[in-house]
């Protein structure tokens, strides 16, 4: 995995189901990992192995959907081999709530009239 989360980092999501009174617009987000067209986006961990958060795979964001995900099985991902799953460093990524990342919204179509979607092949997130 490249630029693999730092034990502190990890530290500071909260726990599985810490936040599962909050709605799912104001979960925040503490970490992105992608590779090709594939997302996933982390809200919660218990610590070890487990992650829940948003998937999205192979740019299908109808299908994409909230969810847990193993962090060694993210860590085993290869694309041909060599190309491994990346994590979007902590000076680039800054933890918000969902409603605020676009392809999220577009998802869930939490789209407003105040905030138009911006062109998902310019942003990451």
């Amino acid at each position: 995995m490249w630029n693999a989360p730092t034990k502190e980092r990890l530290a500071r999501i909260p726990k599985l189901y810490q936040t599962e009174n909050i709605p799912l617009k104001d979960k925040l987000i503490y970490l992105h990992f992608f590779i090709g067209g594939c997302d996933w986006y982390i809200s919660e961990f218990d610590g070890h192995d487990l992650f829940w958060g948003f998937a999205i795979l192979n740019g299908d964001l109808q299908n994409a959907e909230w969810g847990y995900m193993s962090f060694n099985e993210l860590k085993a991902i290869r694309i041909q081999g060599f190309l491994e799953i990346d994590c979007e460093l902590e000076e680039f990524w800054q933890v918000r709530k969902a409603s605020e990342i676009d392809k999220i919204r577009i998802a869930h179509g939490w789209l407003t009239e105040a905030k138009a979607p911006l062109a998902l092949s310019k942003r990451r997130a």
